[in-house]
């Protein structure tokens, strides 16, 4: 997220994680002074992602989910039509809802996403729950650097491990997600 917010100056970037020390140290690091690599463009919010959008509501232009886990990643696998529903909830008019997702067969999730045809089957499942697949395609090492995933690079993503990139855009959503854009 540092790496994000320091590319991309002129964007706020929001980093949401439930626990507050998996963040501490890089909001430290946003928290300096510019003059010492301070990035004030960069804000941390203890939280989870299901419990979207609160204050978020229909303010983002992208919303971007790199490799998940936890209950996160399982409900983004089912998928759970609330968890979608709550980050499509932030997303302003025309906003983008990005998922980079890994699950191995062997990681005991309901359902992988090492193949192909599995990431197929996710995107039907996607578009069956409100949304219309804009891209999905195994993930390079350079969508890896892109989305900044520290996780990533050390999970060896694509050379050791898989991973498949969605980019969705909300069509028809369940109820929590209309939720009117605030003043």
């Amino acid at each position: 997220m540092i790496r994000r917010a320091r590319r991309e100056s002129d964007v706020l970037v929001i980093g949401i994680d439930p626990d507050r020390r998996a963040m501490a140290e890089a909001s430290r690091h946003a928290a300096r002074p510019e003059r010492r690599g301070g990035l004030p463009n960069a804000l941390f919010v203890a939280g989870a992602a299901q419990e979207l959008p609160g204050p978020f509501a229909g303010r983002a232009d992208l919303v971007t989910v790199a490799l998940p886990w936890g209950s996160l990643l399982r409900a983004l696998l089912v998928p759970e039509t609330d968890t979608l529903a709550s980050l499509a909830a932030t997303l302003a008019p025309e906003g983008e809802l990005e998922l980079l997702l890994s699950a191995d067969p062997h990681d005991g999730q309901a359902r992988s996403v090492a193949a192909e045809a599995d990431a197929l089957e996710l995107a039907t499942c996607y578009v069956a729950c409100g949304f219309e697949l804009e891209e999905s395609q195994a993930a390079t090492a350079e969508d890896v650097a892109h989305m900044s995933s520290a996780w990533g690079r050390r999970l060896g993503i694509p050379a050791r491990r898989a991973a498949w990139l969605f980019r969705l855009s909300p069509t028809s959503l369940p109820p929590l997600a209309r939720v009117p854009r605030a003043p």
